[in-house]
């Protein structure tokens, strides 16, 4: 049986601009963006942030974007902590630390940001800025895949069938890639149909009914 054993390690990108902010700024107004982050505002510095990282505005400067992600992420930014992420995991714009990425993952993890739980998981499973901790891993995942994450519900779905930071289990197994199948990825369908060649009728029955019952709960 072929199943694609390898978690997915593709950490997720910058965030777009928060629609939390009304005004000029949110219009792409570099000027009145820059006067509103110089006198403190959150989210006009993570507006600015991200108008560096894309190159919108202004010539694309890295470590200007993480200058301002920083101002906000320091203010309690979600976003912005996660973006901050992002750049120390790729050494962009800073040189690359992933004990750092971790910090900031974990700041908005905790906050709920589902793209950091799910790259926290990822720098878990990989060991990169922490220990190698499957059952760290597990437990972002989840958070993530509660949320609605196809790739975390994946990655879930490896864990179980690996018996990666949970006991083996190919009803789990299934029923995380059944419900990534549901989103589309194709990875978690190809699986999904691997093994169920290695599952007894009951066991494909129970995997179905807790796919449902997940799926009704979030």
């Amino acid at each position: 049986m072929k199943i694609l054993q390898n978690i997915c390690f593709v950490l997720l990108f910058l965030a777009t601009f928060s629609s939390a902010y009304a005004g000029s700024c949110w219009d792409g107004d570099v000027a009145d963006c820059k006067v509103k982050a110089e006198q403190g505002d959150a989210t006009a510095q993570y507006n600015l942030g991200v108008m560096y990282a894309n190159g919108e505005g202004v010539i694309q400067d890295y470590k200007q974007s993480v200058n301002w992600y920083r101002k906000a992420a320091e203010q309690g930014d979600a976003d912005a902590q996660f973006n901050l992420g992002v750049l120390y995991s790729k050494g962009q714009g800073v040189i690359q630390d992933y004990k750092q990425s971790v910090n900031w993952y974990r700041k908005a993890a905790e906050q709920g940001n589902a793209s950091a739980q799910f790259n926290l998981g990822v720098l878990y499973s990989k060991g990169q800025g922490v220990i190698q901790d499957y059952k760290q891993a597990v437990k972002w995942f989840r958070l993530s895949a509660e949320q609605g994450d196809a790739t975390a519900q994946y990655n879930l779905g490896v864990m179980y069938d690996n018996g990666r930071g949970v006991p083996k289990d190919y009803v789990m197994a299934h029923m995380y890639w059944n419900i990534a199948a549901v989103s589309g990825y194709k990875d978690a369908i190809k699986n999904r149909g691997l093994i169920e060649k290695d599952m007894t009728s009951s066991q494909l029955a129970e995997a179905q009914k807790l796919a449902r019952e997940w799926m009704k709960k979030h």
